[in-house]
């Protein structure tokens, strides 16, 4: 166990290393120097070394799933043998990865705390491993945030009580095991914003939050900010977005609608063989059978969607040529080891209270494809906008690394502008078909849901400190209980002739056994 001595060294060096990030101005993405080894890409024939119409990948499917982070779900993969000497039988004895879980922090009275594995498989305390049931949903907004940066993810102003140090082992993920035995782990992917979910996924779909550090709405136009969707319809590439129960893109009004579609589309969509060149799905952020991984609702029934989403591509006729990611939008408050770096932003600011440039803490992020190495981790510098920059060079006419020119037309932001393409490690090699493990293969069983859940009509309350504004005199009082229940009750759907209607998936799924499919 780490004592407080080692503790406050490794701090201040962590520290140094995300002011020398901070420090680079505006050239580039910095690439993250914590992990040791070799990248894939310095191992493969790049797809970027040559011509985008050339890359073999035709069809990029996005999922992002909510509110976890990389150490408190993957940290094991920095400890398991079998992982570990299969990446360095495959890649050589530089083979790592920066995962952790053996870790301690100081609470608000200054005692050290250590992280603790959760237990799913123990049936008395299985809601509360499973969901979190018995405790706060962690500190994730933009304040919050910032106060676990600089005080740990206990400390004051963080609302977090010791469930934001908790962590998940191999047995209680079996996909993400496999998908990190089988393809491509991305270990330095920090959500674009240190901030709560609408701000990240404002990111996912246009490089910015349009200078908004909570959810807010422009009742009948929805924002009018130019998005990546914008930008593929007048390229004329097909794109399409598909939702479980809140249609996140509708935020941008209705030009979005002819992109809109609802998840039961997707997996039919995804089977024939018809799914767009561009394609998002969003689970479900709503009720007990939520799908989206987000703290009182049931990690196994995240698993389980996300099963039949890559099923559903990897079974189809498009799988030979398409890029699957998976990614979170934020931590959810969760600890993880890395400091979050500073990257370029038209809204950066010396002030951390008012700078968009400051990234999150890490998130889980997989590349699932054919053309991704078995057992690989990419160490590069990653956020939301690396996609954008990817779908930008396949799509759109953008160089493969590099801002351009100030006067081109292809990037929406300085974010996406100077961000690291997310498409260095996909090869040239001949499409590895095989995804090497039963799809099929058992995910526990689901848990009863939280009673705090059914208290809020389906909605997971807010995190304390995402509510009070506590030692942050700045924070807005008027700050939602919950930024989805906000989404559905203030109207803005209406206002855009579109209603709430909850999804049925999640409870499909709740109703199938541990391999089934819909």
């Amino acid at each position: 166990m780490m004592d407080r001595r080692d503790f406050l060294k490794k701090s201040a060096i962590a520290g140094g290393a995300a002011a020398l990030v901070a420090g680079a101005g505006i050239g580039a993405y910095e690439i993250d120097r914590y992990a040791s080894g070799r990248n894939p890409r310095e191992l493969v024939d790049s797809v970027l070394e040559h011509p985008a119409k050339e890359s073999g990948i035709d069809h990029v499917v996005v999922l992002m799933m909510e509110n976890r982070s990389f150490d408190h779900y993957l940290g094991w993969l920095g400890t398991d043998q079998k992982y570990l000497e299969a990446g360095k039988k495959q890649h050589g004895a530089g083979f790592s990865i920066a995962a952790r879980q053996a870790l301690e922090y100081p609470d608000v009275a200054g005692r050290f705390v250590d992280t603790f594995p959760l237990v799913p498989g123990v049936a008395e305390r299985a809601s509360d491993a499973a969901r979190g049931c018995d405790h706060p949903i962690p500190g994730h907004g933009w304040y919050a945030g910032r106060a676990q940066k600089e005080r740990g993810f206990l400390g004051r102003g963080t609302g977090n009580d010791e469930y934001a140090i908790s962590y998940y082992r191999r047995s209680d993920l079996p996909l993400y095991a496999a998908l990190a035995d089988r393809f491509t782990v991305c270990d330095h992917y920090h959500p674009s914003a240190l901030g709560a979910t609408f701000l990240n996924r404002q990111y996912q779909h246009s490089a910015q939050s349009g200078g908004n550090k909570t959810i807010h709405f422009k009742l009948g136009t929805g924002y009018q900010w130019a998005t990546i969707w914008d930008r593929l319809a007048k390229a004329g590439v097909s794109a399409g977005y598909y939702y479980v129960d809140l249609p996140v893109l509708l935020l941008w009004g209705p030009r979005m609608k002819p992109f809109v579609r609802r998840a039961e589309h997707f997996f039919e969509d995804a089977k024939k063989g018809e799914l767009p060149s561009v394609t998002f799905l969003d689970p479900g952020f709503t009720t007990s059978y939520r799908t989206d991984d987000h703290p009182h609702g049931d990690i196994h029934l995240g698993q389980r969607f996300v099963r039949q989403a890559l099923r559903s591509v990897a079974q189809g006729p498009q799988w030979d040529r398409t890029l699957f990611i998976l990614t979170y939008d934020e931590w959810g408050g969760f600890f993880d080891h890395v400091i979050p770096p500073k990257v370029p932003d038209a809204r950066s600011s010396r002030v951390l209270n008012d700078d968009f440039g400051q990234m999150g803490f890490r998130v889980p992020t997989f590349l699932v494809s054919p053309f991704v190495q078995r057992t690989a981790v990419d160490h590069t510098l990653y956020g939301h906008e690396s996609t954008l920059r990817f779908l930008e060079w396949r799509f759109l006419g953008a160089p493969a690394n590099g801002p351009g020119k100030r006067t081109d037309d292809w990037f929406l932001t300085t974010r996406d502008r100077y961000a690291n393409n997310i498409g260095a490690a996909l090869g040239r090699e001949k499409p590895d078909l095989d995804l090497d493990f039963d799809i099929d293969l058992a995910i526990p069983a689901l848990s009863p849901p939280c009673a705090a859940v059914d208290a809020e009509d389906g909605f997971a309350p807010l995190a304390p400190a995402d509510l009070d504004p506590g030692p942050n005199p700045d924070i807005p009082l008027d700050t939602p209980r919950n930024e989805f229940r906000y989404f559905v009750e203030a109207g803005y759907l209406e206002s855009i002739g579109e209603r709430f209607e909850p999804g049925a998936i999640g409870q499909d799924l709740a109703a199938l056994s541990p391999t089934g499919s819909l």
